[in-house]
């Protein structure tokens, strides 16, 4: 399995110093938060959009993905919400990444059929771009649709290859699903997975890997005796927890204890 690390720890780091701590941590690959507030985002030129493929190709960095905030199964049009996962797709194209993410975001007064209908109505329109440009978009188990099992409903309606899923290990956990319960769910539509570490089910703050209650053994286990091998991507949400400690300086350690995890599994 190969590593990499979200931008959602380092919130507003210029690219090439994204590169620079991927590269000086042993990271293979990193995950770019695109939104507005964030350097890549859908909003970039062309000219631009070249300059950041072109950092990457010269660090010796992989992109992964773009991490973007289109919710599928929101209230509301259709239209919005799939112009704004073209826009993620085109950006993904333009910088040569494999994947973006989006969300499921339905609200409580849709009923889960309602939601799952929408969800799968809008990523089956979405997908037929996607898979013109070579990019695969990924509903990540969060918010409304946080296990696997939920998540699961929606892509088995979606039935396209271009439609996937990206598992989040806290969501699903916190959902009150087991590793390989979640495994066993999204194995079929599985991108990639991102690891993190909190405190507790009611303390979200994040920790360093290894420091917290996520079953992260578990979760590797499970992938290592099915001969998965993808990308684990640390989501460290410093963006989120201004009192959480810098990621820079949890980089090293963040991966020698996956590196550890992986060793121990094989």
């Amino acid at each position: 399995m190969r590593l990499a690390f979200s931008t959602l720890g380092v919130p507003g780091l210029p690219v090439t110093d994204v590169i620079h701590l991927a590269a000086a941590n042993g990271y293979h690959g990193v995950e770019l938060r695109a939104h507005p507030e964030e350097p890549v985002h859908p909003g970039l030129d062309l000219a631009q959009r070249a300059d950041v493929a072109s950092e990457f190709k010269a660090g010796g960095i992989e992109l992964l993905g773009l991490a973007g905030y289109a919710r599928v199964a929101a209230p509301g049009d259709d239209g919005p919400v799939i112009e704004e996962i073209r826009a993620l797709l085109d950006l993904a194209r333009d910088l040569g990444a494999p994947y973006v993410r989006v969300f499921p975001g339905a609200d409580h007064e849709q009923t889960t059929e309602r939601a799952d209908a929408v969800a799968a109505r809008r990523l089956g329109t979405a997908a037929e771009y996607a898979a013109d440009l070579g990019v695969r978009i990924l509903l990540e188990t969060h918010d409304s649709h946080r296990t696997g099992a939920a998540a699961m409903r929606v892509l088995g309606l979606v039935g396209h290859r271009h439609v996937g899923a990206l598992w989040d290990v806290m969501h699903t956990w916190l959902g009150g699903e087991q590793p390989s319960e979640s495994y066993a769910a999204l194995s079929p539509y599985l991108g990639y997975v991102q690891v993190k570490d909190i405190a507790s089910p009611t303390d979200t703050t994040p920790l360093p890997l290894g420091a917290g209650v996520l079953p992260l053994t578990d979760c590797i286990e499970v992938l290592s005796r099915n001969n998965w091998d993808g990308w684990l991507c640390w989501e460290y949400e410093k963006r989120w927890y201004e009192n959480a400690a810098p990621l820079p300086e949890l980089l090293a350690g963040g991966r020698e204890h996956l590196g550890r995890l992986l060793n121990e599994c094989a």
